[in-house]
């Protein structure tokens, strides 16, 4: 399954891959918003849970990151979302083992580390949140 996400409508479309042919077949498209949300539609970063479960999307407007859950075939159902801890999440990243995933807050200056429970995929409200002028990216080497 590939998963694109689409910045000006939060949204993430869902396509199969065939390796013989290299051709993208268009499944469905799934909003990262719930269908009340009236503010600014926003995304930034797109990542699946390496246990092929979830999904995870930042949501800039609403100010969160949104949790998919990956149904049979790879389709996405918009599980909620979970608060950023701060102003315009323009990246995350899952660390290594996916144990933790550190949003980068880009408005609010600060990167907020969730727990990230290893069965479900559920974001687990942030236990630190470290000063960081503008973060933009999170990348983890090594």
């Amino acid at each position: 399954m590939v998963y694109v996400l689409t910045e000006m409508q939060a949204s993430v479309a869902v396509m199969s891959y065939d390796d013989d042919e290299g051709r993208l077949t268009d499944l469905e498209t799934v909003s990262a918003l719930p269908e009340t949300f009236t503010g600014n539609r926003s995304g930034a970063e797109i990542a699946a849970h390496p246990n092929g479960k979830v999904v995870y999307t930042s949501n800039r407007g609403q100010n969160t990151i949104a949790i998919f859950d990956v149904a049979q075939g790879g389709r996405l159902k918009l599980r909620g979302a979970a608060p950023s801890g701060g102003r315009t999440p323009r990246h995350f990243a899952l660390a290594p083992g996916a144990g933790y995933l550190f949003a980068a807050n880009q408005d609010s200056n600060n990167v907020v580390v969730f727990r990230v429970d290893a069965g479900s995929g559920e974001l687990i409200p942030p236990g630190v949140v470290l000063d960081v002028p503008s973060p933009v990216c999170v990348v983890f080497a090594g």
